[in-house]
């Protein structure tokens, strides 16, 4: 007997467990045999197999896919994201590797970013964490500054209207307040979190699966864990050239067709680097992401 199929939408995943949410009920569910290519945010349609369990049978169409990898898998962040908030602090020191991964992977998915700059309030701290994050202004990215602990009802006011009608992800290394910012947009979220790691049997684990949030009836929050490495093997060069938005004025314009922007002679992003218009920094880690495409194991 054919089970019948319903949507639902996946709210969090932990290892190859996923929980789904159906009109306000949470089911426990997995997917045929040993592949696991469903991600927090997708629209599924699942059979029920017992109360409260389904088997997800299959993925509607992803309007946008965050995913990081290395050499030999990807690791699934979220799907149909449309805003990627990158979170950081005056203190602990926060790693540009990381913030410039982000969002390049967050480029080549077409989602939105913003930087959140947290902890304000430690203001001895505040000069150089601003001065850092000037280059990501200069390329168009909107920065803005909370104290999630010292003025959280700024920080809501600054915040929320960002979320409205998006399906907004945080992600951002421990330490950076990250916790505190959803628990100041989502009031009563350490109940929600409860729930949902009750409902996955993974209770001990709470901080080590991704999870989503309903907001409103168009709004969502998605929280991620803390990590400190951002993989982008996955993007061959047409797509890492295209990522970094700095680069696209250039594109087009050195003297070979073929160019990598490495050392070719005439190169338009070589160029624009000499004359301080694409960062040194941001430079080499194109070269390093490049190179690290090469490696990937197929």
């Amino acid at each position: 007997m054919t089970r019948p199929l319903e949507k639902a939408l996946i709210i969090a995943a932990h290892g190859r467990h996923y929980l789904a949410e159906q009109d306000g009920e949470l089911i426990q569910s997995v997917t045929r045999g040993k592949k696991s290519n469903v991600a927090v945010g997708d629209q599924v349609m699942i059979a029920s197999v017992a109360k409260g369990q389904a088997v997800i049978e299959s993925i509607d169409d992803r309007q946008t896919l965050l995913f990081r990898s290395d050499q030999y898998k990807s690791k699934l962040l979220a799907a149909n994201v449309t805003r990627l908030f990158v979170v950081v602090a005056t203190e602990p020191g926060f790693s540009d590797d990381l913030i410039s991964r982000a969002l390049v992977a967050a480029e080549a998915a077409g989602i939105d970013v913003y930087l959140i700059l947290n902890k304000t309030d430690i203001a001895q701290a505040l000069p150089k964490a601003r001065e850092r994050l000037q280059l990501y202004a200069s390329i168009g990215y909107p920065i803005h500054e909370v104290s999630a602990t010292g003025e959280p009802e700024t920080t809501r006011q600054t915040l929320m209207p960002l979320t409205e009608n998006q399906t907004t992800i945080l992600i951002g290394q421990s330490g950076m307040g990250k916790s505190s910012i959803i628990n100041i947009l989502i009031p009563g979220v350490d109940i929600a979190t409860r729930e949902i790691s009750a409902a996955l049997d993974s209770g001990k684990h709470t901080t080590t699966f991704t999870r989503l949030y309903r907001m409103d009836e168009y709004s969502a929050l998605i929280d991620s864990p803390g990590f400190q490495e951002f993989g982008l093997y996955h993007l061959e060069k047409e797509a890492l050239e295209q990522a970094f938005r700095e680069f696209r004025p250039f594109l087009g314009h050195c003297r070979f067709h073929n160019c990598r922007h490495l050392a070719e002679p005439d190169c338009a992003i070589l160029n624009a680097r000499q004359a301080a218009e694409i960062s040194p920094m941001r430079h080499r880690l194109y070269a390093q992401l490049l190179h690290e495409t090469s490696q990937k194991v197929y």
